[in-house]
């Protein structure tokens, strides 16, 4: 499975950003795909992950500002961030698991204050 993230930039607080992830190879055994992300100085963080089936996981981190989607193919994700604070700024990245973990190589957001 390779993933390809792209979407990131610079935006004011209060602004909003559309992350996107594609996914190719063999995804037939993915068992969830999710966006993690990682400050400077940080551990990586979930942010939110969809399973196989359908069931959505939004950690509290970015509740009621940030929604997980995916499209019918399941061979795209979406991250769609509103109301962005400078605690948003770090390097998102997109995930997949199957038997391991996958990652994209990340985008960056920078919120400016």
């Amino acid at each position: 499975v390779q993933l390809q993230a792209s979407g990131g930039g610079l935006v004011q607080t209060g602004g909003s950003l559309r992350l996107t992830c594609i996914f190719s190879g063999n995804t037939d055994g993915i068992k969830s795909m999710g966006w993690y992300r990682q400050a400077p100085g940080k551990q990586r963080e979930l942010v939110a992950d969809v399973s196989s089936g359908g069931i959505i996981n939004h950690s509290d981190a970015g509740k009621g500002r940030f929604f997980i989607s995916r499209d019918s193919t399941k061979r795209t994700m979406y991250l769609q961030m509103n109301n962005l604070k400078p605690e948003d700024t770090a390097v998102y990245y997109c995930n997949a698991k199957d038997w391991r973990d996958h990652w994209g190589q990340g985008t960056q957001v920078t919120v400016s204050s």
